[in-house]
């Protein structure tokens, strides 16, 4: 595909609307490959990547062979890397991922199969690697290569510092890549030190490359590939230098290039109410200062003459843009009773049904007081019937240690009220016995699961409690996707659409709120976020009268705030909501102190949500609005 002239992307770059639609059109790529090689009587030589991000093309490559014949008879692959040392067995190995979730699945000869081999000696290894090169080139090169990519810049695990012509090798691991897969082993200690991968001239040696991406997280370091220079401290930029080098990326993960973080920098651009208001606040934002003081000058000395052009004047701009900025602020975010209204106020859609029913999707059983306790709280204040769905048990995410102490509680509380019984002691024994002796990374037994899942039970309960909302309304879905015991998840399946599309229709709210982020590294937020857009769009093609009168509203995580040209509502707390919010957040002690996946970010949840939130009203504020403590801001979802 060729650059398009006046882009800086220096890197062919397709970007789809959703993450799905770019793993069809990669796996497009590939079956296309498979037959036009196969036509021919020749092999067909794939290098294979693992992770989340490929996932999406393995399912549609699954889907092709099984429902459209595409066969993998000569198909030759190579994977870019392994963790070192690893067992085949153990849940994190890239031979056992590569097997579950593609290899098993298709008709390709075992013996065309090489993966890096994690359970080598430290002495084989560059006998090893030496053969793994001679294997590629034995089966005639590379024709194309699947690549994530790290937030690093790494492709396989060449880490900064790889240089170009490197070859498959043993690396050390980047503190920030052991950082990403702390999750995948339970913990950061746990992570292997060391890795193998195919070098980054290895890589570029194949005759295609395709990189994917997904993801506000990703974003950053696609700009610094994509558009920045050649270097070895990223090491995907070096695909500026391959003839046949593409990226596809989601919405979400090209949100960085210049294209869509400042299209007016490259030339005329359709002057909307949403570009026109991203403009305007990079301007503010850049000249620090509010809305109502940007000049003609301003705009005409930072490649914004086109925009007061099509409007006459930067005054005109100012107030359409700061009158827009202050129309998305509510302090009644389920819509304000005629009672307390008063002259002046910005009459909202939200008024007309008073008070509301309001179901919140919490993807983890803490997501709904972190990401929007201080709605949460405003909304059980202002007399709205507030419920809450826990999507998934969260169990993984509780240490052993307080697994051990609750045990332990069960156990006193046991015999103090004289309810021991048999069964209940062999549980105790087996939950006890199995977390002293258990290895890293191995899955917790079914009991254990059980009783980390009742930690995180109780504790939402409490946050729920101290958020005002009644027992009752507090609803445990407990998705199947999610029940592995394991990092590694199901995919979205019917059952978790049908199980939320029955709560859906039991409560029948006016109002829905649901996790919009997709830079939660686990993807939990993601499936989740699916699950509810699959029901709603089921219950929309059922034509269910109560969807008229629903509105539904997104939120973001501990992880990311959405862009404030993007937010549509948003919702001011002051400093008592501030501090109840976090007593809510408290309530998670078993994420206290120190949550299990904490991600590149190592401070509490609590601490982050605040920051984020604090950093949205001085921005607010910055641009001319209203001084708050806080604000919590949501996006809303069309069908």
């Amino acid at each position: 595909m060729p650059l398009q002239l006046g882009l800086p992307e220096k890197v062919p770059v397709q970007v789809f609307s959703e993450a799905h639609h770019a793993s069809v059109a990669v796996a497009a790529i590939i079956a296309d490959l498979i037959r036009q090689k196969a036509a021919g009587g020749k092999p067909c030589v794939l290098g294979l990547a693992t992770g989340s991000t490929p996932l999406g093309v393995y399912g549609e490559l699954v889907r092709l062979h099984k429902q459209q014949g595409l066969s993998f008879k000569n198909v030759i692959t190579f994977n870019l890397d392994e963790y070192f040392p690893m067992r085949r067995e153990d849940l994190q190995s890239y031979w056992r991922f590569m097997h579950e979730n593609l290899f098993d699945e298709l008709d390709i000869d075992p013996k065309n199969v090489h993966i890096p081999d994690g359970t080598i000696s430290v002495d084989q290894v560059a006998a090893f690697c030496a053969a793994y090169e001679q294997a590629i080139v034995d089966a005639g090169g590379l024709d194309l290569q699947i690549l994530g990519i790290g937030r690093t810049g790494h492709i396989g695990f060449n880490e900064p510092g790889s240089n170009r012509e490197s070859r498959t090798r043993i690396i050390t691991l980047d503190h920030v890549t052991r950082l990403d897969a702390a999750s995948d082993f339970f913990g950061e200690e746990h992570v292997p030190r060391r890795a193998l991968t195919m070098g980054v001239g290895t890589i570029l040696a194949a005759k295609q490359v395709v990189l994917i991406a997904f993801g506000e997280h990703k974003a950053p370091v696609i700009a610094q590939a994509v558009e920045g220079p050649v270097t070895s401290s990223v090491a995907a930029s070096f695909l500026q230098e391959h003839p046949h080098a593409q990226i596809f990326l989601d919405e979400a993960a090209a949100a960085e290039l210049t294209r869509f973080k400042t299209p007016w920098a490259l030339g005329p651009v359709n002057w909307d109410e949403r570009t026109t208001r991203k403009a305007v606040i990079w301007l503010a934002a850049k000249l620090g200062k509010p809305i109502l003081k940007l000049t003609d000058g301003d705009y005409n000395e930072h490649g914004l003459q086109d925009l007061v052009a099509a409007r006459e004047s930067a005054y005109d701009i100012n107030i359409d843009v700061f009158r827009a900025l202050q129309e998305t602020i509510t302090g009644w975010p389920g819509g304000k009773p005629a009672s307390e209204k008063r002259p002046g106020d910005i009459p909202r859609p939200t008024d007309a049904i008073f008070p509301k029913r309001v179901l919140v999707f919490s993807p983890h059983p803490d997501d709904d007081v972190i990401s929007m306790g201080g709605t949460l709280i405003r909304l059980v204040d202002q007399g709205h019937e507030v419920h809450v769905a826990y999507q998934t048990s969260g169990n993984i995410a509780v240490f052993d240690a307080d697994a051990l102490r609750f045990a332990d509680f069960a156990a006193g509380f046991n015999e103090i009220f004289g309810i021991a019984a048999d069964s209940a002691a062999r549980v105790e024994d087996h939950i006890e016995e199995f977390l002293r002796h258990k290895k890293p990374g191995q899955v917790d037994s079914p009991e254990v699961q059980r009783l980390k899942a009742l930690i995180r039970k109780g504790e939402a309960r409490a946050a729920g409690r101290s958020c005002g909302i009644p027992i009752d309304r507090l609803h445990f879905m407990d998705l199947p996707f999610y029940e592995t015991g394991r990092v590694k998840k199901k995919p979205i399946g019917p059952e978790d659409i049908r199980l939320t599309v029955t709560l859906l229709e039991k409560i029948r709210p006016q109002q829905i709120y649901a996790a919009g982020d997709l830079s939660d590294p686990h993807g939990t937020h993601r499936v989740c976020l699916a699950a509810v857009m699959a029901a709603l769009e089921q219950l929309h093609r059922a034509s269910a009268a109560w969807l008229k009168d629903c509105e539904v509203w997104l939120y973001r995580g501990a992880w990311q705030e959405w862009e404030p040209e993007k937010i549509e509502m948003a919702v001011p707390l002051s400093p008592d909501e501030l501090l109840r919010k976090r007593m809510a957040i408290f309530k998670h002690q078993s994420q206290k102190d120190r949550a299990m996946f904490p991600g590149l970010d190592q401070r509490e949840f609590w601490q982050r949500a605040e920051e984020r939130n604090r950093a949205t009203a001085r921005l607010y504020d910055k641009l001319g609005l209203a001084e708050y403590e806080a604000i919590e801001g949501f996006v809303r979802w069309q069908p």
